[in-house]
């Protein structure tokens, strides 16, 4: 399935865009992808199935990912509201009045944002790996990240040389693993060949790998998701160990009629492919 391809001037930047059924006729989804990651986190059997469920689908690549604009590696110019104010943008660059936001981890700090700041905009919300109020901003009644991801923060691997394709596939293909499922094993090739997509299309990776992590959230807004107005529907594995999966419930609580689904055997990641046939359904249902 090959989507048509732009890159769009939106918010004083370049952000590449691929779109996928006709965004004229059929309800549009709009994708926004994690920190560190790409357009490429959202496969294209995943949009295959929502076009085949009558949806037409936006996958981008947000700032200092992929093939859109990119800045010094460690000065990243922007902060997480000028990422709301991109999302906004893309849907003001295809014509669209409103759209169905389906983000994960950053992305959907990024549209819980939309949908308070730009409610207008918004036809209906879902957040993946989520926590109340965003990245960034800690709350003791939530639960802290697991022990071993604790540990593997403490000892984080130094950054490659950049400019070693090898030792970068490699890196980046580890830096996986302590997010995913513990009770589901870790396919150390598939991630080797997703990580050699990412990289070969990156403009400029360490960008990638780098700024979007040290971007500021601005002030927190937990307080405030009483009034998302837009339905909105949460997904988030049982197997977090970033956000365990008390932030998605205390998510699902505090947003007014929320609906929650769990992923099984799910980690801090999209829905992997054993949890498409449900979440797919949920997001047709959830869109409809």
């Amino acid at each position: 399935m090959i989507g048509n391809q732009n890159i769009h001037e939106v918010n004083e930047t370049q952000l590449y865009t691929e779109t996928f059924g006709d965004l004229a006729q059929q309800p549009a989804i709009l994708l926004i992808h994690g920190a560190g990651e790409s357009l490429l986190a959202w496969e294209e059997e995943f949009i295959e199935r929502l076009v085949a469920g009558g949806r037409s689908v936006i996958r981008y690549d947000s700032r200092d990912a992929g093939r859109s604009a990119t800045y010094p590696v460690g000065a990243p110019p922007y902060g997480l509201r000028d990422l709301v104010a991109d999302a906004v943008g893309l849907l003001d660059a295809f014509g669209l009045e409103r759209a169905h936001l389906i983000g994960m981890s950053q992305g959907a700090a990024v549209a819980q944002l939309v949908a308070l700041d730009h409610p207008d905009r918004v036809a209906t919300v879902t957040l993946a790996s989520s926590t109340p109020g965003g990245p960034g901003h800690q709350y003791p009644d939530l639960p802290d990240m697991t022990p071993e991801l604790h540990a593997f923060f403490a000892g984080e691997a130094a950054e490659p040389d950049w400019s070693d394709r090898a030792a970068v596939v490699e890196y980046l293909a580890e830096a996986d693993r302590p997010f995913t499922a513990a009770s589901q094993p870790f396919d150390t090739a598939a991630r080797q060949a997703k990580a050699e997509r990412i990289i070969d299309r990156a403009n400029n990776i360490a960008a990638q790998l780098t700024n979007p992590f040290m971007i500021d959230a601005g002030a927190p807004w937990r307080d405030r998701l009483g009034k998302i107005a837009a339905p909105t529907l949460v997904l988030h594995g049982t197997e977090d160990p970033l956000f365990p999966i008390g932030h998605g419930r205390a998510l699902a609580t505090e947003i007014p009629g929320a609906r929650f689904l769990a992923m099984e055997h799910t980690g801090h990641e999209i829905a992997p492919r054993a949890q498409w046939d449900s979440v797919v359904t949920a997001i047709l249902a959830h869109t409809a």
